[in-house]
């Protein structure tokens, strides 16, 4: 955002209207950040707190007629909106935010006014929206290019006036493919083999050998891991050990085999629910049997299970929603599209599901 505002506030002071800046202002990434920081307490989600019956977290009311009479946002037309009126008003009592709270910078008035003029379009939470593929830019040293993955690097580079590096001596690429697919540097043997291969391809059948190796699967599992709370022993007092490397070894095994994301998120989730489910896909349930387990003689079995069920709850949000709810057990999330309501609806799931809140026993 700090280039964009930049730009935007040097093209200000040269006496460019805002309307004719080439600032492309985006709304995830510029607008939603300074709305919910500056705003949103007062004219945000949260019922209890919010003013004037304004809210900045959706397009519908941000720009409908008040009952004060003034609409907060009249999109294409900063001069109508008091939104922009209020952020540049020069009596401090009517300025937004009030004085006692914290303030806009210049720059980022500058870029709310630009985004006003430019139809205030409101996004979609990213976490809803499919990725799609962002057009390949064009570069001028057409030459260095291999794929389109070099496309936007070098423009990139060609942008800020910087150009490639030289590319890397064979032992250097050899080390990093090793340390980025398997986890650790490659052998002298394996060194010497690749630097004698004098065929065009030899960085790629170099790629197609590691992604065989089974450490391959090793390494990609540890950050799924992490993601999935796996653990060996049950993370509370005492932490006794539990039998958890089955789900290990199935991710490990999931990713040495190449298995499509989908058939693994639902084996993960629901594997042992499967028509007919494989030892396998029932191990690979046990996804939602990672969580923290507490054997502690003096422990409320009722508290634990709703910790368990708040645990996987906020689990499956964050590995597969991109969304935080821990902030939604309280009130309406203040920040991520998601209400009361919706959190304790998934709570609800884990919360029914009967045996299934300590360490797998059905597992022979």
């Amino acid at each position: 955002m700090k280039v964009l505002t930049i730009v935007g506030v040097l093209l200000s002071n040269a006496g460019v209207s805002l309307a004719e800046q080439p600032l492309a202002v985006d709304y995830a990434r510029d607008i939603r950040p300074l709305l919910a920081e500056y705003c949103y307490a007062c004219h945000g989600p949260d019922a209890g707190q919010r003013q004037a019956d304004l809210r900045f977290d959706g397009r519908g009311v941000a720009t409908s007629l008040l009952a004060s009479g003034v609409t907060a946002i009249v999109p294409g037309d900063s001069g109508a909106s008091a939104l922009v009126a209020r952020i540049f008003h020069s009596n401090p009592d009517e300025r937004m935010p009030p004085p006692d709270e914290q303030q806009l910078e210049d720059e980022h008035k500058l870029l709310l006014q630009a985004w006003v003029e430019q139809g205030a379009p409101y996004d979609t939470h990213w976490a809803f929206v499919s990725p799609k593929p962002p057009p390949v830019p064009t570069v001028k040293t057409t030459s260095w290019v291999r794929n389109d993955v070099d496309r936007f690097v070098l423009a990139w580079l060609e942008a800020v006036g910087l150009g490639p590096a030289p590319e890397a001596d064979r032992i250097t690429l050899i080390r990093r493919l090793s340390l980025d697919l398997r986890g650790f540097p490659p052998g002298v043997e394996e060194i010497d083999a690749f630097l004698a291969d004098g065929r065009v391809d030899a960085y790629e059948r170099l790629v197609d050998r590691y992604l065989a190796d089974e450490a391959y699967g090793e390494k990609m599992a540890t950050s799924w891991l992490d993601l999935a709370r796996f653990g060996d022993t049950n993370g509370y007092q005492d932490d006794e050990t539990r039998a958890m490397w089955l789900y290990r070894d199935y991710v490990i095994d999931a990713y040495n085999a190449n298995m499509p994301f989908d058939q693994f998120t639902i084996e993960n989730l629901a594997g042992d629910l499967l028509p007919e489910a494989t030892l396998d896909q029932k191990i690979a349930s046990g996804f939602n049997r990672n969580h923290r387990f507490n054997e502690e003689g003096g422990s409320d079995p009722e508290e634990f299970l709703v910790a368990y069920a708040v645990d996987r709850t906020n689990t499956i949000a964050t590995t597969w929603l991109g969304l935080t709810f821990e902030c939604s057990p309280c009130h309406d999330h203040k920040y991520d599209p998601i209400t009361q309501k919706d959190y304790y609806q998934l709570y609800a799931f884990f919360n029914s599901v009967n045996g299934a809140f300590g360490v797998s026993s059905d597992i022979k």
